[in-house]
């Protein structure tokens, strides 16, 4: 089964040049069951990455663009007025998919930012006092720009919470760079991607990771981890219960696509930077948020031993 994973990120990578550490971190997060925050400068390949990893799984796809006039409704649907039903009929909105891409997710206002919090977290939305679930497997895969550009809303603590990991791509060192200037558009190469893995494969291997073993030491290590989150000055608030659930389900499934079936203390650093980072905010930081968090993550795992 995760020879098959291997393979979805292999073919991936064919068209995310030099990128094979966060194409893995993608990967392991939708293996998590969780969602996946993609936060960089634009024009470094978030939506294409986005676009393969559904296409490689066989998941079905919508995009979304959010900007300061999209409404949730738009997002999640509406109930029209149909005279030959003499009734209101719903029109269920791009929402209901496998793989809903919200791009530039921080371009559109509070407002309609909150309208995806039921649905990332109960996998349902309610829609004019009715509920209806959402497809399984459901991922949103969101894009967003840095806070310092113009017309963006930071997304709240909330928000960044329902996100399994947060990652970013970065730019391409030069014989990536290089590669992709010589090389086929992207784009193009899309169109050519045939699903590495069947959706149903994917919920098999998803189950698989209730039967990877986490020794109690190494549930000592996540929950010391945690603690140490809480107690550090540096950090304005520490780690949830929930961030430390999702640190142990990162690092399941990282330790699944490695091929073992147990956790070691390795795949729970691999996975605490994307994971933690975006969940705390510095006090004090005279650099942008996301990589003073980052920093200050790395430090925090130099402190607490294994």
């Amino acid at each position: 089964m995760y020879t098959k994973l291997h393979a979805v990120a292999r073919q991936v990578g064919s068209l995310i040049v030099g990128k094979d550490v966060q194409i893995r971190q993608s990967l392991a997060c939708l293996l998590a069951g969780g969602h996946l925050l993609l936060e960089d400068v634009p024009g470094v390949g978030k939506t294409t990455l986005s676009h393969a990893l559904a296409l490689s799984l066989g998941l079905q796809f919508n995009r979304v663009q959010f900007t300061s006039d999209l409404l949730p409704a738009d997002v999640a649907g509406i109930s029209v007025y149909e005279r030959e039903k003499n009734g209101f009929a719903f029109h269920p909105g791009p929402i209901f998919t496998q793989v809903l891409l919200a791009d530039e997710i921080n371009r559109a206002t509070p407002k309609t930012q909150s309208g995806l919090l039921e649905a990332m977290e109960e996998r349902q939305v309610t829609a004019d006092g009715v509920t209806r679930a959402l497809p399984e497997p459901f991922f949103v895969i969101a894009t967003q720009n840095p806070t310092h550009q113009i017309g963006t809303f930071p997304l709240p603590e909330s928000q960044l919470d329902r996100f399994l990991m947060c990652i970013s791509l970065g730019y391409p060192d030069p014989a990536a760079e290089r590669a992709l200037l010589m090389g086929e558009d992207r784009r193009s190469m899309l169109k050519s991607l045939a699903p590495a893995m069947a959706p149903a494969e994917l919920a098999a291997a998803q189950r698989g990771l209730r039967a990877i073993h986490a020794s109690a030491a190494l549930i000592d290590y996540v929950h010391a981890l945690v603690l140490a989150s809480r107690g550090n000055g540096s950090f304005a608030e520490g780690l949830s219960p929930r961030a430390a659930l999702a640190l142990l389900q990162a690092a399941r499934a990282w330790a699944a696509l490695e091929g073992r079936d147990h956790v070691v203390p390795e795949d729970v650093q691999a996975v605490l930077v994307p994971v933690c980072a975006h969940r705390l905010r510095p006090v004090k930081s005279s650099q942008g948020v996301a990589l003073a968090s980052r920093e200050l993550v790395l430090q925090l795992q130099k402190s607490v031993p294994v």
